[in-house]
């Protein structure tokens, strides 16, 4: 593979993915961990990654990122769209982290009155612009590379909470592996709010369904809504309806 077809697959899973692995990238495409370390260094340098210690994150993880960074944006806000519809007054509303569940903030109906309780800081300063909802931070060590808050305590407080729904922002999705990611901590919280949650809906750009990543969250049976930018009855959903899944 040459190297420009090398750093165009890294780009894309940066983007479809927020975070990549040297090591995953150099079984991927058959190069040596070294072949990998110079492409993301080099895609570094031109400010198109932001290089971590044993791979990459996407840039709209910087916190002065930009919305015209985010990957696959319309998707996303069409996606917000549709997730906003979910939401009641009254709901306690549980939110994970990502730029889709950003997006979900922006769309909410300015006379909605619910409780959103996450650890996403960036979400979390979203929700505070908006005129009558409740927001709580849940507090603890805060991840870098996703800016959530990961940990015991955050896990503790997620555990006393009963919510009326959970947003997952979603990084992979598939059938026979469920939900999956690539952060282990991010992995634990996700598990914590599925657990505390009446209903759980995954917010997935069609491009993440059928794909998954090394850490388990949760099995398909435990989604009970799937929202994506597309049409309900896209042949792509098909397998995830006659699972029982409602599809937005």
């Amino acid at each position: 593979m040459l190297k420009k077809e090398r750093q165009a697959y890294i780009l894309h899973q940066v983007d479809l993915h927020n975070k990549v692995l040297s090591s995953d990238l150099s079984v991927e495409m058959n190069v040596s961990e070294d072949t990998i370390r110079r492409d993301l260094n080099e895609l570094a340098e031109e400010g198109r990654i932001i290089k971590v210690h044993g791979g990459a994150l996407s840039k709209s993880f910087h916190i002065s990122f930009q919305p015209t960074m985010v990957y696959s944006l319309d998707n996303k806000r069409t996606i917000a769209r549709k997730a906003a519809s979910l939401i009641q007054d009254g709901m306690f509303v549980l939110t994970s982290g990502g730029t889709t569940i950003i997006e979900l903030a922006r769309s909410l109906p300015p006379g909605l009155q619910a409780t959103f309780i996450t650890g996403s800081i960036p979400a979390a300063v979203e929700y505070m612009q908006h005129p009558s909802i409740d927001v709580i931070l849940i507090g603890d060590k805060i991840s870098k590379s996703s800016q959530i808050t990961v940990g015991g305590e955050a896990i503790s407080r997620i555990k006393e909470i009963r919510a009326d729904l959970c947003f997952l922002g979603t990084n992979a999705l598939d059938i026979q592996h469920g939900l999956t990611d690539n952060d282990w901590e991010v992995v634990q919280v996700k598990k914590a709010m599925i657990g505390s949650s009446e209903k759980v809906i995954s917010l997935s750009i069609s491009e993440k369904l059928n794909t998954y990543q090394r850490l388990k969250v949760t099995d398909i049976d435990q989604i009970d809504v799937l929202v994506t930018e597309l049409t309900p009855e896209d042949a792509l959903l098909e397998p995830y309806r006659n699972l029982g899944l409602t599809v937005l």
